[in-house]
């Protein structure tokens, strides 16, 4: 483009031509220098809106990150809550894991109080077991020893029975002649008032069956009695079954308290000898062979069975008595067969 310029008129030609090649190379470069600013502008328009583009952007962004943020703040602070919220049931967890491990070790210490005391109740029940396999033992032991004393107590209940017949057939023998004598004298006299077996006996005779008061000799009819006995007596001592359990027969003679002491003693001597001397004597002396069983025995009044104080005790005081002592010998021989009985091992080693 081409521009003109008007000068002053008059100018010469070789001014003008100078002046006008000046001017085109300033406007040249004015025109450059505004096409660069324009261009400058320009750019800067574009770098204006390029950038703010981008703050917008950056703003959008930035809102974007204070939106994100704020929701990060929310969450943090939810989060912060739930940490809280966290932290309080992990404290309470805490608490209760100790509690808990408070009643484990709790437990744990039961646990094993509990194992000694099973152990110890084990070893109690072994003990027990133990105990009961001896006293089960001691049980067969204990029925073996009582089968043997079973059978030993039977076979000593049948030595016994066998004793207690050998005592029995002793004492019914003297009970016998006993008897017998009691019941000739009743049959000779034909009164049972006067003659009796004593509760220690002893046969009793009054005295009015044989003597007449005062007197030591033996009155007539008293004999048929006397010699009944003679011949109860012969009787029972030819046995010699009956004769080795006899030791004596006392003819003892007692008087009342009528009288001196001495001449009681007397008299009562006296008419114990009477009696033994007839019945050594009569019927052939046949129980003179048998002399050493009899003896007689005199006591006066020393041993009354009734007061002296009225007449029917001084009858009953003056009496013969008739005695037969067994042998203590022979009831010892019946004892100790029983006794050298062979006691059993279970008794004779307890």
């Amino acid at each position: 483009m081409k521009r003109s310029y008007l000068g002053r008129a008059g100018s010469s030609g070789a001014g003008s031509q100078g002046e006008q090649g000046f001017w085109p190379s300033y406007a040249d470069m004015m025109s450059a220098v505004a096409l660069i600013l324009f261009f400058l502008m320009l750019l800067s328009y574009i770098q204006n809106l390029i950038t703010g583009n981008d703050l917008q952007n950056t703003q959008e962004m930035l809102e974007e990150t204070r939106a994100r943020l704020s929701g990060t703040q929310l969450a943090l602070t939810e989060a912060e809550k739930a940490l809280a919220d966290t932290e309080k049931t992990l404290s309470i967890t805490i608490n209760e894991v100790e509690e808990a491990e408070s009643q484990l070790a709790k437990v744990t210490i039961d646990l094993d109080e509990a194992k000694l005391t099973l152990t110890e109740q084990q070893s109690e029940l072994s003990k027990q077991k133990e105990d009961l396999a001896a006293q089960d033992k001691l049980l067969g032991e204990q029925a073996a020893l009582i089968g043997q004393q079973e059978e030993y107590l039977k076979a000593a209940s049948e030595e016994l029975l066998a004793m207690r017949g050998q005592m029995q057939t002793i004492a019914v023998l003297r009970l016998s002649i006993l008897e017998q004598i009691r019941d000739s004298f009743v049959r000779a006299t034909g009164d049972s008032s006067r003659v009796s077996i004593a509760d220690n006996g002893n046969i009793i005779l009054n005295e009015s069956i044989l003597f007449d008061v005062g007197s030591s000799e033996i009155k007539e009819e008293a004999a048929p009695a006397l010699d009944q006995l003679v011949t109860i007596f012969y009787k029972f001592l030819s046995d010699d079954e009956n004769a080795k359990y006899v030791d004596s027969i006392v003819i003892s003679g007692h008087t009342d308290s009528t009288g001196t002491d001495e001449s009681n003693r007397i008299l009562s001597t006296d008419r114990a000898n009477s009696v033994l001397d007839y019945l050594l004597s009569s019927s052939g002396g046949k129980l003179n062979r048998y002399a050493k069983y009899f003896c007689a025995a005199g006591y006066g009044e020393t041993r009354p069975v009734d007061t002296n104080l009225t007449a029917e005790g001084r009858t009953a005081n003056r009496r013969i008595e008739i005695s037969i002592i067994l042998k203590d010998d022979s009831v010892l021989e019946i004892i100790e067969s029983y006794l050298d009985l062979e006691l059993p091992e279970f008794m004779s080693n307890p």
